[in-house]
């Protein structure tokens, strides 16, 4: 079976507060990209990964898609396998191509093995895997609060009239690190600091031409300040014509809304 887990933007990314559990409180449009990896799953003599094409940190064997095999063997009665993974989506680039991977591994070995796992419950096991898993589940756009595991269909009729263009600065930024530099919006708010309070949903029902400078990436200040030079390939996107235009998740990658003529 073979499969192409594709890359996600994030439409504004709001970080709202630090959680108990040391996770952080979000808000964000969660919306599908052409961008994708190519994933082959295969019954073989016993279970291993194989990764091609840009290089990928860290054991195979410790790789989200061997953690979402073995998530599920523990509960189904599933064959070894062979995992072939040919990665095309850049690394710590915000595009969310390790979870995409790790959700097309669920949704690949429900179908090659007849599973009948429902969506509602590949979510579940997805959200073990990473915050953002889920949504590769379900695949549309979709707002993502919580942690980025809850989901709620949000149609944005409006960016079908728009290409994105997708732009991969050559650097790595470490999602664990833009969290730590990151000043949550009830920090910055009891600071005194001016936000945009707009409630999240009403700002993504606005033309997208509104959007510029008022649907923000809150983790843009920090990544910019830290990477020198990265916010200037945001800067050369509205250069090129772009409508609206942002830095993905945590970084480094950058989109561009661009208005089909």
């Amino acid at each position: 079976m073979v499969v192409y887990p594709n890359a996600k933007i994030n439409i504004g990314l709001r970080v709202l507060e630090k959680r108990p559990d040391g996770f952080h409180n979000l808000e964000t449009l969660f919306y599908p990209v052409k961008s994708a990896d190519i994933l082959e799953i295969t019954e073989a003599d016993k279970t291993e990964m194989f990764l091609y094409g840009l290089k990928y940190p860290g054991n195979p064997d410790d790789n989200l898609c061997m953690k979402a095999y073995h998530l599920l063997k523990k509960e189904f009665d599933i064959p070894p396998v062979e995992i072939h993974l040919y990665k095309k989506i850049p690394v710590g680039a915000g595009l969310g191509g390790g979870s995409s991977d790790a959700a097309f591994t669920l949704k690949g070995l429900n179908s090659l093995f007849s599973l009948h796992i429902s969506d509602t419950e590949l979510a579940r096991y997805a959200s073990m895997l990473g915050s953002d898993c889920p949504f590769f589940i379900y695949n549309i756009p979709m707002l993502g609060t919580g942690r980025g595991e809850i989901l709620t269909p949000c149609p944005v009729e409006s960016l079908k009239d728009y290409t994105v263009k997708l732009v991969y600065p050559p650097c790595f930024v470490s999602t664990a690190d833009a969290y730590r530099g990151i000043l949550p919006r009830n920090v910055r708010a009891a600071g005194g600091e001016g936000l945009e309070n707009t409630p999240f949903p009403e700002l993504l029902s606005l033309p997208v031409e509104a959007w510029k400078g008022r649907v923000e990436n809150d983790f843009e200040k920090t990544v910019f300040a830290r990477y020198p030079g990265l916010e200037e390939y945001k800067m050369r996107l509205y250069e090129q014509g772009a409508v609206y235009a942002s830095m993905s998740g945590s970084g480094s990658a950058m989109f561009g809304l661009f208005k089909n003529t």
